[in-house]
């Protein structure tokens, strides 16, 4: 191909005319504005909103039967009544006198929130003649609500079970024309509204015009996978605000929804911390110095090669010091525990008596990832300890599937990192062969910081335990396979071990 000389400058140089040219529109352009939101102040769910719900919009809740609409309704009118918000909640489906029974059990009281007209709850009685009859019209209703929303200079709407009220139409094509109509009273009365809606089989071809009205929408979902029920809420639209669009975990509890997402579960890596003496001396030696707090450690090794025994000498030797230690134990309870650690020459009842030491059984099957997570920091908030040991990592999967244990450990080690607390994991590998290397079929053995392989070895007609630190960081740790002992006085450093 012949070159014109010249040719490449030429192009370049109307590129750049182009490019300096002032495009139509320029003088329109101004800085970009934030979308006004009113925080729900439900735990976890403004990080995933980005700050909260759409002010003065609609937002649509849906779900199937037992997800929490009806509960995230009231928190929402609850939590923005305590922050200065006036509400109105209207049930298409439940009595004023459930609804209020139904808040206490939350611990609610939403006789006394109406009594100080910061709420309106209503629960009409709709006329199922007229209906029929084709004379029911959805303005005599938005009267009502304009007549409550002055009387109480009401801020947020929550309209309960919405699909209710679409059913009463006897067309598809007059529900959603009455829906419009719901829709544009709204945005003229500028309040921020929140309509909740069953999820069900023909949701999608009947009510799909909700989702596309709304500027937010949110889907709550109530899962079983081997028999363990699990909650998902999952932001699936949010016009002119960005926002995160996986699904996170929620749990119910006595005082309201949590949200539990992984957004907020930034790298909080604190700098590098002191080092902490296992209250081992040649243990000390093996690990460099010993571990750093605030950091993760990770023992691994088959049945029977003193995971929970090593795991209790260091919380042992934290409580002398007047530390405390949270003990979570999947497998044994706190009984069987204390008689199998007095065997090897721990006292743990004076440590727990002295309160530097809890331990707390728990039972994998019992619940859902999400709860069993809610519970552990609740116990965390309560307790404040300085150590948490997870005994063992390898039982996490009976809480409902491998992803399920992974998330869960994720988490919990983002919220140990984040209050500076020391975590010790124990997993019981499958394998016992020394030379594999397997310290963890979870994932998350990149994380920790420190990994410490506990196995067999044989030595003519002896069987051996060996100890071997796979990694510590910021540590100059030993690389060797060391032999050690479980005596009457608890573990004992003998010397490197046959390979």
């Amino acid at each position: 191909m012949r070159r014109h000389k010249g040719a490449l400058p030429t192009a370049f140089g109307c590129l750049e005319k182009f490019m300096n040219k002032k495009r139509e529109g320029d003088n329109f352009r101004v800085k970009p504005q934030l979308l006004p939101k009113v925080p729900t102040k439900i735990k976890g769910l403004d990080e995933v909103l980005n700050g909260g719900l759409p002010e003065g919009r609609l937002t649509i809740v849906s779900g199937g039967p037992g997800a929490g609409k009806t509960i995230f309704g009231l928190e929402l009118l609850v939590r923005g009544i305590e922050a200065g918000n006036p509400a109105v909640f209207i049930s298409f489906e439940e009595s004023g006198k459930a609804m209020r029974q139904n808040a206490l059990s939350m611990g609610w009281d939403l006789s006394k929130i109406e009594k100080n007209d910061k709420l309106a709850l209503i629960t009409p009685e709709i006329d199922f003649d007229a209906v029929s009859s084709g004379e029911f019209h959805i303005d005599g209703l938005c009267a009502i609500l304009e007549g409550q929303a002055r009387r109480i200079n009401a801020k947020i709407i929550v309209i309960d079970a919405v699909d209710m009220l679409m059913r009463l139409y006897n067309t598809p094509e007059r529900a959603r024309s009455q829906f419009v109509t719901l829709n544009r009273w709204l945005v003229k009365q500028n309040l921020t509204a929140v309509m909740t809606v069953k999820e069900t089989e023909d949701a999608h071809t009947v009510y799909d015009y909700l989702d596309f009205m709304a500027d937010c929408v949110i889907k709550l979902d109530q899962r079983v996978h081997e028999q363990v029920t699990t909650r998902r809420l999952h932001v699936t639209k949010y016009r002119g605000s960005d926002f995160s669009n996986r699904e996170h975990p929620f749990v119910i509890t006595r005082q309201g929804i949590v949200v539990m997402p992984l957004t907020s579960l930034d790298l909080v890596q604190q700098s590098i911390g002191k080092l902490i003496s296992s209250s081992n001396e040649k243990l000390d030696v093996v690990l460099g110095g010993g571990f750093r707090k605030g950091s993760s450690v990770l023992i691994s090794g088959p049945s029977g090669s003193g995971k929970t025994t090593l795991a209790f000498m260091l919380s042992e030797g934290a409580a002398k010091r007047g530390e405390r230690v949270l003990y979570l134990n999947f497998e044994q309870s706190e009984l069987s525990l204390s008689s199998e650690m007095k065997s090897v020459g721990f006292d743990l009842q004076s440590q727990i008596e002295n309160g530097n030491l809890r331990i707390v059984p728990v039972m994998p099957e019992s619940m859902g990832m999400e709860e069993h997570l809610y519970s552990i920091i609740f116990k965390i908030e309560d307790y404040k300890p300085d150590h948490i040991v997870l005994d063992a990592i390898s039982a996490t999967d009976r809480i409902g599937s491998s992803q399920a244990a992974l998330d869960f450990l994720i988490r919990l080690y983002h919220v140990a990192k984040k209050r500076n607390i020391t975590c010790i994991y124990t997993n019981q590998t499958i394998s016992s062969k020394k030379d594999e290397l397997i310290i963890s079929g979870v994932g998350i053995s990149s994380l920790v910081d420190t990994a410490i392989l506990l196995n067999y070895f044989r030595d003519n007609d002896r069987i051996g335990r060996s100890v071997l630190v796979l990694k510590s960081r910021g540590t100059r740790h030993s690389d060797r396979y060391h032999e050690f002992r479980i005596t009457d006085e608890g573990i004992v450093i003998v010397d490197s071990a046959n390979n």
